[in-house]
């Protein structure tokens, strides 16, 4: 026997001897390395199938809300609610949602359902756009301190001059003049040159008041 024949049976019988203390292991890592990667795809798939459906359902909801039909829009924003809530579409769902039923007088449904986006929605700039309706829906039950109360909190950045506009139009209501002025005018700076259409009608407003 060579020299070269008995190194490669030792060389064998080493693998042989590693295998059969390690194989086992080596094995199970491998299976918990394909399964990981099965379901690393799989969780992938699953969320990019999720996605379409909630995609597809929030399409037939705005379709619902064009077409003013609210059980339509009253089902399928349940549905997203019900099945998509932590995604984008659950607080987009029930902004749409109480649009239509606020323009069809059903202040109490409107007011649910931007409570839940003020309460579950991760999103700021939704929930800023949440409490401004929010307190619009207040207005129009003849509650201007609760309206007030939802707009005290510090909105989203882009959403300030909207939210003392609100404000000096909740004081004007409350037969407050000099807080809806000094409102008017905030709102004015913080508008700024982004929206002049906002300050000339805010202008208008602080002029109808006069001086003061």
């Amino acid at each position: 026997m060579s020299t070269l024949d008995l190194e490669e049976q030792e060389q064998l019988a080493a693998a042989k001897a590693w295998w059969g203390q390690y194989g086992n292991l080596v094995t199970l890592s491998a299976s918990v390395i394909l399964l990981a990667l099965a379901v690393w795809y799989g969780w992938n798939g699953y969320r990019n199938s999720r996605a379409l459906e909630a995609a597809s359902l929030y399409e037939t909801l705005q379709k619902a809300a064009r077409a003013n039909d609210l059980k339509a829009t009253r089902d399928t924003s349940g549905m997203i609610l019900e099945n998509f809530s932590g995604t984008t579409y659950g607080p987009l769902a029930a902004l749409v949602s109480a649009r239509v039923h606020f323009q069809s007088g059903d202040l109490k449904t409107a007011k649910a359902q931007l409570l839940w986006v003020t309460e579950n929605s991760s999103n700021e700039e939704l929930k800023s756009v949440a409490r401004l309706r929010l307190a619009n829906v207040l207005l129009d039950e003849a509650s201007p301190e609760e309206a007030l109360k939802v707009i005290a909190l510090k909105p989203s950045p882009g959403f300030e001059a909207l939210y003392e506009a609100l404000r000096g139009d909740i004081c004007l209501i409350q037969k407050k003049p000099g807080d809806a002025r000094t409102a008017y005018r905030a709102a004015i700076e913080k508008a700024g040159k982004n929206d002049a259409g906002l300050s000339e009608q805010l202008r208008r407003k602080i002029e109808a008041l006069g001086e003061g």
